[in-house]
């Protein structure tokens, strides 16, 4: 009916009584009016639609703000929503006030999504001094409720002192609202000023730190728990002589000072400042007791979130070291970011600890649990494996020691529900060589970017998690860290946060790390961190600390001395252990991750088939155990070459055997006749060495294969 049809008699009746129709699409966002509303709203009484700014220049807006709060009200309560609304005209003024009854009806579950139809009646202006804006009506109650429902929700959000500050300013009440506010608290017999809104940085400053004694109204409301209402300057003058030459400078009209009361103790005073005279009526004291009560309620949960917060970052300073002193060769970066909830604190870690041998230990470990028991355990375990650390052990020995340290004190025996056990990866760093010897608990595996950018995971021997076996071994790995590489240690809640499983959650960390910043280490773990979570601080709380699924840890290690190595090259190796037959599958792997981006796919299934062959070989015929090294290097013309070797501690020359279609043996030498570009077998000073050499092939580049060494006979 309001969007050009004909108007049907009801419409002539309406506007007879100078009543409009209007009817506003918050969802299309235009607001349509008949000529009768037209005219009460200043418009040219024709009908009209506009957008929904050009609706709102029309009205007050402080009214119009409180729309969504009454529709909110009577949507819950199944009735009209009515409000009172003051028309503006071009220049701001207020030239008439209606009455709007309107029936709202929501489209679908969207709180912001609704149209109201409805009509516009003028209504009488309140008399000048009356005690508020707005007549004390049924519209009016229902405005109220609408605000406080919205006041206290967002309070019930607000998580800081400074947070809780700022809502308590947007608070538009019904009506009637402050130009000034300020909350008191009391320290001891001292009255101070927690914060304030409305007035210019430095105003408070008489205010900050004020005798309770004092003859101010906020010292008398802390002292007696009774809310103090002055309606006028003279009433201010008249009872607080002493003070008023501390109000009279900001030139307000009304002042109302309410206690701030948790758990029938008051901790501190509120005040809100009119420029207008206000009577407090009752409905108008009965809306400030309850903003009050609402506010004491946020500024004591804010107080104590803000203690858990200072109490976090004590204990996470307490209990996370500083890296230092300053590695000669190496650089270290080091990353520690909490669960959310609770206080914050997790099992995870990491530590670096000067060794007696003059060589250093990256340890980084999670004790299971995100609760402070967890962080406890961790502090005891820490401190041991620092302590077993520091006594000269080597690296299995440390862990088997802290193992059964905490075995000891977890009850893992009497009690499974309390059981507790810890993951560990222990490195022992030699920075003059880029040793490192890796005892592993349970622990990721470590990975190693080379120089280049490739980053190769290194798979590890390892043993039980902490805790579970007193008795477990924890074997050694050894290996080299060269010049311009890094060494990648985390938590689980890096790899595994967001839903990845550890498969996924490696490619995404390997992508990260070969395409990160290289330059610098610090904003290579930055980026690793960003890369699950978002932009992070070396500790990070807060709202972004509420979204974690996992404490994360991480440690990165680079060697920046020049090697004896050339830093074009990349290599891995590796030893596989006559008890470790599954190893072969894992050298594979190595094996591919170090040709990545080898331009030849034959040649790289070429080179895993003869790994595969060559280290079978070893355990099949020998009783030692198998050392693979691979290297992937320049030569002349910028071509790359691979070579790969197989050591063991036999003598015995293996030699070329005619296998029949049946064997199933014999054809590891044949393989490498037909598939090695160069091959060969040396004899060492203790066993043998068999290798082969894979050069990658130019586009036009013909390949040729040769045999170099010797081959005995086994």
């Amino acid at each position: 009916m309001l969007t050009g049809d004909p108007l049907p008699p009801l419409e002539d009746v309406l506007a007879a009584l100078a009543t409009g129709l209007w009817r506003w699409d918050n969802r299309a966002g235009l607001v349509t009016f008949d000529a009768e509303a037209a005219r009460l709203v200043g418009l040219p009484a024709e009908v009209t639609t506009l957008s929904e700014a050009g609706a709102r220049a029309r009205f007050h807006p402080v009214d119009w703000n409180e729309i969504d709060g009454v529709v909110r009200l009577a949507v819950a309560e199944g009735t009209l929503a009515e409000a009172r609304l003051r028309i503006m005209d071009d220049q701001g003024h207020v030239i008439r006030t209606v009455r709007s009854r309107s029936r709202p009806v929501m489209h679908g579950d969207a709180p912001d999504s609704y149209e109201l139809v409805g009509t516009l009646q003028e209504v009488a202006e309140p008399p000048p001094g009356a005690s508020s804006r707005t007549p004390v009506t049924g519209d009016w109650r229902r405005s109220r409720e609408a605000f406080l429902l919205d006041a206290g929700r967002a309070l019930a959000e607000a998580d800081s002192t400074a947070e809780v500050m700022r809502v308590a300013a947007g608070l538009s009440m019904p009506g009637f609202s402050p130009d000034g506010l300020a909350v008191f608290g009391v320290a001891g017999d001292r009255l101070t000023v927690i914060g304030h809104h409305g007035h210019q940085p430095g105003a408070e400053g008489p205010f900050t730190d004020m005798d309770l004694a004092t003859d101010y109204p906020a010292a008398e409301v802390c002292r007696t728990g009774r809310a103090v209402y002055l309606s006028s300057p003279a009433e201010y003058r008249r009872r607080y002589p002493a003070a008023w030459p501390l109000a009279a400078r900001f030139e307000r009209q009304s002042w109302a000072f309410l206690p701030l009361v948790v758990a029938g103790r008051t901790i501190g005073a509120w005040m809100a400042g009119f420029a207008y005279p206000v009577t407090f009526s009752p409905d108008e004291r009965s809306v400030l007791t309850t903003v009050a009560r609402m506010l004491a309620q946020a500024l004591s949960r804010a107080g104590v979130a803000e203690s858990e917060r200072e109490l976090t970052d004590g204990l996470q300073k307490s209990m996370l070291p500083t890296l230092g002193p300053e590695i000669p060769g190496m650089t270290i970066a080091a990353r520690y970011v909490p669960t959310g909830g609770g206080l914050q604190v997790g099992g995870d870690w990491y530590d670096m600890i000067p060794l007696p041998n003059g060589r250093i230990a990256l340890v980084i470990g999670d004790v299971q649990g995100h609760d402070v028991r967890a962080a406890g355990l961790m502090g005891q375990l820490r401190i041991a494996l620092r302590a077993y650390a520091a006594e000269g052990h080597r690296p299995d020995a440390v862990l088997s020691r802290a193992s059964r340290f905490l075995y000891g004190i977890t009850d893992n025996r009497t009690d499974e529900l309390s059981a507790r056990f810890a993951t560990c990866l222990y490195v022992e760093v030699d920075p003059a060589t880029g040793t490192l010897e890796i005892a592993r608990a349970g622990h990721p595996d470590p990975a190693i970017r080379t120089a280049d950018g490739t980053v190769l995971m290194r798979p590890t021997a390892g043993g039980l998690p902490l805790g579970i076996d007193p008795d477990a071994d924890y074997p050694t790995t050894r290996l080299v860290l060269e010049s311009g590489e890094t060494l990648l240690l985390c938590t689980d809640g890096l790899i595994e946060t967001g839903g990845h499983d550890l498969d996924s959650g490696w490619a995404r960390l390997r992508t990260t790390l070969e395409n990160g910043p290289a330059a610098q280490l610090e904003e290579l773990a930055d980026a690793l961190v960003q890369a699950v979570h978002g932009p992070s601080s070396h500790h990070t709380t807060g709202p972004l600390a509420d979204r974690r699924e996992d404490d994360i840890a991480l440690l990165l290690l680079r060697r920046t001395t020049e090697s004896r190595m050339p830093t074009t090259a990349r290599r891995t190796a590796m030893t596989i252990a006559q008890a470790e037959p599954e190893r072969i599958a894992t050298a594979r792997q190595q094996l591919r991750e170090l040709l990545h981006d080898w331009a030849d796919e034959d040649q790289v299934d070429s080179a895993v088939l003869m790994v595969s062959e060559m280290a079978t070989n070893v355990l099949v015929h020998t009783d030692g155990d198998a050392l693979l090294v691979a290297e992937v290097s320049c030569v002349q013309d910028g071509t790359r070459r691979l070579r790969v070797e197989v050591a063991d501690a036999s003598d015995d020359l293996p030699h070329k055997r005619r296998p029949g279609e049946l064997a199933s043996s014999g054809r590891g030498l044949v393989l490498m006749e037909l598939l090695a570009q160069k091959w060969g077998v040396d004899p060492r000073g203790e066993g043998k060495s068999i290798w082969f050499e894979l050069y990658e092939p130019s586009p036009d580049q013909p390949v040729s294969r040769e045999t170099e060494g010797s081959t005995g006979s086994a």
